[in-house]
C-alpha cells in the first residue's frame, strides 16, 4: 500500500476543514509505512497533531452565507433537547453552532474557545463541563449561556449574540447596543442570516 501525502489529507478532510476555524488532525504512521489521519485522538503511541486552518472561516470570511450549504441532520436529539429545555429557537441554537465550528464537535480555536458552540474555559466551569468535546454537554451549556443572554437583553436577538461573541460587558459598555467591533458585527449578521435559513429548512422538512 503506498503512503498517503499531505496532498491527500487536505483533500479528504477539505469538507470540514473548509467549515472550521480550525481542525486537530491525528497522525501516526503503522509499522509497514501507511500513513492514518483521524481527527479522533488514536489509541497509539508515537501520533503527531497538525492544525489545518481555514482561511474561509475566519471573521473576515468571504463566504456567501446566503448560499453556503446548511448542515443537516448532525445532533438533532442534542439540539432539540436543549432548545426544548431552555426555551431558545432550533433554528437559533443550529446558526450558532454553524458560525461558531461548522458543527464540528472536535473544533478549537486558537483563543481556546472549545466544541461546537466554542465554550471558553470560565463558561464550561460555570455550566460545570467536565468535556467540552461532548456534544450533549457542549450543546447544553452553549444553550443555556445563550439564554441567559436573551434575558439578559430582554430578548434581544442580536444583543445577545454580540454578547456571545464580544461578552456582556462590551455590550453594555455600548449602552446595549452591538459594540463597534467589525468581527461582532459580522458575526451577528452571519448567525442572523443562518437563523432565517435553518428555520426555513425546517419548515420544508
Amino acid at each position: 500500500m503506498k503512503k498517503i501525502t499531505l496532498l491527500f489529507i487536505l483533500v479528504l478532510f477539505t469538507t470540514q476543514a473548509s467549515y472550521a476555524k480550525t481542525l486537530r488532525v491525528y497522525k501516526h504512521i503503522t509499522r509497514d509505512g501507511v500513513i492514518h489521519y483521524s481527527s479522533k485522538k488514536p489509541r497509539v503511541r508515537g501520533y503527531t497533531v497538525l492544525r489545518i486552518k481555514c482561511p474561509e472561516c475566519g471573521w473576515k470570511s468571504k463566504v456567501n452565507w446566503h448560499s453556503t450549504r446548511l448542515v443537516t441532520n448532525k445532533f438533532d436529539k442534542e439540539i432539540n433537547a436543549a432548545a426544548k429545555k431552555w426555551k431558545v429557537e432550533a433554528s437559533l441554537i443550529k446558526a450558532v453552532i454553524h458560525a461558531e465550528s461548522s458543527f464540528i464537535p472536535e473544533n478549537q480555536s486558537s483563543v481556546g474557545a472549545q466544541g461546537l458552540m466554542q465554550l471558553m474555559p470560565a463558561t464550561q466551569q460555570i455550566y460545570a463541563v467536565t468535556n467540552p468535546f461532548d456534544p450533549k454537554q457542549n450543546i447544553q451549556a452553549g444553550v443555556a449561556y445563550l439564554k441567559r443572554l436573551l434575558n439578559m437583553f430582554n430578548d434581544n436577538v442580536d444583543l445577545a449574540l454580540a454578547a456571545y461573541n464580544a461578552g456582556e460587558n462590551a455590550v453594555k459598555k455600548y449602552k446595549n447596543t452591538i459594540p463597534p467591533y467589525e468581527e461582532t458585527r459580522n458575526y451577528v449578521k452571519r448567525v442572523k442570516i443562518l437563523q432565517k435559513r435553518y428555520k426555513k429548512e425546517a419548515k420544508a422538512s
